[in-house]
């Protein structure tokens, strides 16, 4: 989607997932905002960037922008019906979005992965 994300994780003994999403959330929003702030390409540039600024002010623990949401809908698979029903729904999401027609053709999907092809991103199978 263009506007969020879906994944599937876990953490390995010792480290806490929570975390692991705490460092991912800032180490792509600072990437992103650096990208935007650089880019005297992008005619979106300064909306953009005033955008996050502005929701950032709203937040205390913001020291300039804010881009991810601070909150998240994490859920425990906690079978394999669940499991396969949650990832059939991350892959079915590109599509319900009208951004491909079918699951495998999204650029950073994993469906490409389980329908026998090479996804852009490197996965490990459920």
């Amino acid at each position: 989607m263009t506007n969020h994300i879906h994944l599937i994780a876990s953490a390995k003994e010792g480290f806490v997932l929570s975390g692991i999403i705490r460092d991912f959330k800032k180490y792509t929003s600072s990437t992103i905002i650096n990208a935007i702030s650089n880019n005297n390409y992008e005619s979106r540039r300064n909306w953009m960037l005033w955008i996050f600024k502005k929701v950032g002010e709203k937040n205390s623990n913001n020291k300039n922008y804010q881009f991810w949401r601070q909150d998240n809908h994490p859920e425990e698979l906690i079978s394999k019906k669940f499991k396969d029903q949650k990832l059939n729904y991350i892959h079915q999401n590109p599509v319900e979005g009208g951004l491909v027609d079918n699951p495998e053709d999204h650029r950073y999907s994993s469906a490409r992965d389980y329908t026998g092809g090479k996804g852009l991103l490197n996965i490990v199978f459920l």
